[in-house]
């Protein structure tokens, strides 16, 4: 005889309640943990593909392996330093933006823009404030991740925990679908299958989306020789994943540096601007249809919800963990909203004379 929901209801709370003082209490300690989960769950399609073209789980593990750390030095040997370097002559030069517009406006209205004006020098003084704090905030936020992610978590103990849960990442839903309740067990499954699912089109569709899309754009920037190109791509590709934003921000960003850097150089002016229009037509008519899909059932809206919330709760594991939590909220909403117009509490007489009518 199943358990009352009331009981149900109280063990199932309770087991919540646990893991949210537990991840409030020990965020720190659990990050690693959770982020060699995040990256064993990012590649086990990756490594089941290889297992259906006969390799074991064990060579399959160790070609994933062998070629992340390839990319990983690549881009720590390439990428990173050229970043920060970017960013940092970009806080640098704000000031020499901020002046030059000012000038280009000043002669162009001059009614509007002397030299005088608040709006003139508000101009300069968000320039200046934009160099002095942007140097500081981007030594800040390195200092920060350094100290939260440090050498012995970030180099071991990280791609550890991910190889070892990608290795037995099918070993491990077995047995935790041995431990199911068997009275709920095909309802639980339909829930976690559906929330995979879920996850899936967001986690893996989106963070290609991005990679592809951020790559194209500062790959294209820099050889059409735009300053901060790989600081723009950078931008634009992590903020793909809100719709239009990647594209509007970096965008906006590119073409003003161009302005800046071309002035009355017109064709790279254009340039700069198609190759965010070729980016924009490429996700929407081909990457986010094929890797992402139409029913991922995940609003932008409340994945910044769920971000906000969990990151201000518990700092960044918090982060990690709210688009699992978001896409489970999510899909057993839509299930609670199913059953409720299912039910008699929802449907009223209506279903009474449903039931006549069958009868």
């Amino acid at each position: 005889m199943a358990l009352p929901v009331r009981e149900q209801l109280k063990y199932w709370g309770g087991a919540a309640a646990i893991f949210f003082v537990l991840l409030y209490a020990l965020g720190d300690q659990l990050l690693p943990f959770f982020l060699g989960a995040a990256i064993a769950y990012f590649l086990d399609p990756v490594a089941d593909w290889l297992e259906a073209h006969g390799c074991s789980r064990a060579v399959a593990t160790g070609m994933i392996t062998i070629g992340a750390i390839l990319v990983f030095v690549v881009f720590v040997l390439l990428v990173i330093p050229t970043l920060v370097q970017q960013s940092v002559q970009l806080f640098n030069a704000a000031p020499e933006i901020a002046r030059q517009v000012g000038t280009f406006l000043t002669e162009r209205f001059p009614s509007l823009l002397d030299g005088e004006s608040t709006v003139r020098k508000s101009l300069d003084g968000l320039g200046t404030a934009i160099s002095e704090r942007g140097g500081q905030l981007l030594n800040s936020a390195l200092t920060s991740a350094a100290s939260l992610l440090n050498i012995v978590v970030l180099f071991v103990i990280v791609p550890v925990v991910a190889v070892y849960m990608l290795l037995d990442w099918d070993r491990m839903i077995a047995r935790v679908d041995k431990l199911l309740p068997r009275d709920h067990a095909p309802v639980i499954r339909q829930l976690a299958h559906e929330i995979d699912t879920t996850m899936a089109g967001f986690i893996r569709g989106m963070g290609t989306v991005c990679l592809t899309l951020g790559t194209y754009y500062a790959i294209s920037l820099m050889l059409v020789g735009l300053q901060f190109g790989l600081v723009v791509g950078f931008v634009a590709g992590l903020l793909t994943f809100i719709p239009y934003v990647g594209a509007l921000v970096g965008g906006a960003l590119a073409i003003g540096l161009a302005l800046f850097q071309f002035w009355g150089d017109w064709p790279w002016i254009a340039a700069v601007a198609g190759i965010f229009m070729i980016g924009q037509v490429a996700e929407g008519n081909f990457l986010t249809p094929k890797l992402v899909g139409e029913s991922v059932g995940l609003h932008p809206v409340w994945l910044i919800l769920a971000l906000t919330v969990f990151g201000a709760l518990f700092g960044f594991v918090g982060m990690l963990v709210a688009v699992p939590m978001a896409a489970a909220l999510g899909v057993i909403v839509r299930f609670v909203a199913n059953q409720y117009q299912n039910s008699r509490l929802y449907q009223g007489l209506l279903a009474d004379q449903d039931d006549e009518t069958t009868g």
